[in-house]
């Protein structure tokens, strides 16, 4: 805990908006909040920093930007595209991009902090789970958590699809296909969305009303939400030395945090403005105007979208043909089923990980990856799972740069959709309880010395010493697992009987029976016996 007192700056400014407004209590008292120091930490004020980005440079492409897909005969700077028909979206976008000082820059800016804003959301996301730091009581704030991933992969695909050239095209009519797909209203949803027939006339509009008024005001809102409940319940915390539940051990957040996230803001922009002044990305006027008839090779979408790409492309050609009508499920069943299975799944895991283990109670320090195997274990299949499906997405590139057949590359994907997510499970499982073993020998017999000890029998032994104060603090943060779902939850109310309290029972087994138990044992063996030997270094 920290003690540090407001300096008198800091102070005046308080006591001037307290005369005022006499809401000063809370800043008084939350300018001397502490805050865990590791650096996995940071990967959500990325996120925050990408989002802000996207806000300021969002605003300055909508001062140029034209919503509207009525057609125009281009006549701007760029002159391999002059005389051609275009929509109006298509051309304001390459107006900003060779007429508006600094258009390009910004454009690129904005492409780049949307990618890092999905890739920093994803990689936060992956330390809370892996950490377990969504479980009691953070569970609501991991539900936001993939609320804003799932508004971000939309946020991303309908701006994507608003320059109306040629590549975000395809990417239009592979959601068109989606959306006709969905039984009984599916035709009822793309008529509403497109305004007709494809492409119409009414589809870019739409997504642009979507894409810079709604979602980002949903955005805005969960991550207040998200800020709000963290500020509240507090940070999360790694196990250290002084670190418990009941205490967090960090740095005050003025003035040491408060210095180190504005530092962090500059940091996130100069990595984004550098990547839009050195790193193409998105160059529209390569690909043309959007023509239904026509498909560039090699399409690819951001990569947040991989997976659907993937799962698309290695879906069998299935269609149901009954009473009239055709289930396409070669376009439903991939569209649906990853992203269904990863968010639900998700979703749902706290809540069964509290199921399965009996475990009610609150959470504020972290576990260590290794010592929660089995979470571990699924965390890897499902990044696994979404991995393969992101290569997949690929798969034409693969074979024409390794010289493989596409048919190939094609069926091993099909394949490894199945068994990746399996051998991913029992490798990293086996992983994890290895590490655990390495982790029990160093707290019941020490670390190695580099010394030989020779005994008076002749044996040679080296010379174990007890691991340092900090590294015993973190081998000891874990919590040996209790085999067996309890009769009773952490309220005292009786377990559930019949099959369901048998399946929690096989359940609980499962997550438990081969846990390696980390447990001081007193005085080590080694350096008692080291007393009467005689000491040979290497």
């Amino acid at each position: 805990m920290s003690d540090t007192t407001a300096p008198k700056a800091v102070e005046g400014t308080l006591g001037f908006i307290d005369e005022r407004l006499g809401s000063t209590t809370f800043f008084r008292r939350n300018v001397k909040k502490v805050f865990p120091d590791h650096w996995s930490f940071m990967l959500g004020e990325i996120a925050l920093y990408s989002f802000i980005i996207l806000l300021l440079t969002g605003t300055f492409l909508t001062l140029w930007f034209k919503p509207s897909m009525v057609e125009v005969v281009y006549d701007g700077s760029y002159k391999n595209l002059q005389g051609v028909t275009m929509s109006e979206a298509y051309a304001s976008t390459l107006h900003i991009s060779f007429d508006v000082r600094g258009g390009l820059l910004m454009r690129q800016i904005h492409h780049w902090a949307a990618i890092l804003f999905m890739a920093s959301i994803l990689a936060h996301m992956l330390r809370v789970f892996f950490t377990g730091a969504y479980r009691k009581p953070r569970e609501l704030n991991w539900l936001i958590g993939l609320g804003m991933f799932t508004l971000g992969i939309l946020e991303g695909l309908f701006g994507y699809s608003l320059p109306d050239d040629l590549l975000s095209g395809t990417g239009l009519r592979i959601t068109q296909g989606v959306a006709e797909s969905v039984p009984v209203v599916g035709t009822y949803v793309y008529m509403f969305l497109f305004g007709g027939e494809f492409p119409g006339q009414d589809i870019v509009p739409r997504l642009y009303m979507l894409h810079i008024l709604l979602i980002p005001g949903l955005l805005l809102g969960l991550i207040t939400a998200h800020m709000m409940i963290m500020w509240h319940q507090k940070h999360t915390a790694m196990p250290v030395k002084n670190q418990t539940e009941k205490q967090v051990y960090g740095y005050p957040f003025y003035p040491v945090f408060m210095a180190k996230t504005g530092a962090y803001f500059l940091f996130t922009f100069g990595v984004c403005a550098l990547f839009g002044a050195f790193l193409q990305i998105n160059p529209v006027w390569l690909y043309g105007p959007y023509d239904p008839g026509a498909i560039s090779s090699g399409s690819q979408p951001d990569w947040y979208m991989g997976f659907l790409e993937g799962s698309l492309r290695i879906m069998p050609a299935w269609e149901i043909n009954a009473w009239g009508h055709t289930l396409s499920l070669s376009v439903l069943i991939p569209a649906l089923g990853p992203l269904g299975i990863i968010m639900t799944g998700a979703a749902l895991w706290p809540f069964i990980e509290a199921w399965v283990t009996g475990d009610k109670r609150q959470h504020h320090v972290n576990d260590r990856p290794r010592n929660a195997p089995v979470r571990t274990a699924t965390g890897m299949a499902a990044v696994t799972f979404y991995g393969l499906l992101w290569l997949a997405g690929a798969n034409d590139i693969l074979a024409e740069r390794f010289h493989i057949s596409l048919f190939a590359t094609t069926w091993f994907f099909r394949v490894m959709f199945f068994l990746g997510p399996v051998l991913a499970f029992i490798i990293t499982k086996r992983v994890c309880l290895g590490l655990q073993r390495k982790d029990a020998g160093i707290v019941g017999h020490g670390v190695e010395s580099g010394v030989i000890l020779m005994s008076p029998d002749g044996k040679y032994s080296e010379r174990h010493e007890p691991a340092r104060e900090e590294e015993m603090a973190v081998l000891l943060s874990k919590e040996n697992a209790r085999p067996g779902a309890p009769d009773r939850d952490a309220q005292g109310i009786p377990a559930a009987k019949g099959p369901i309290g048998h399946l929690r029972s096989r359940l609980n087994r499962a997550w438990t029976f081969d846990d390696i138990p980390v447990e001081e044992h007193g005085e080590h063996e080694a350096i008692e016996s080291g007393k009467d030997a005689e000491q040979v270094k290497r």
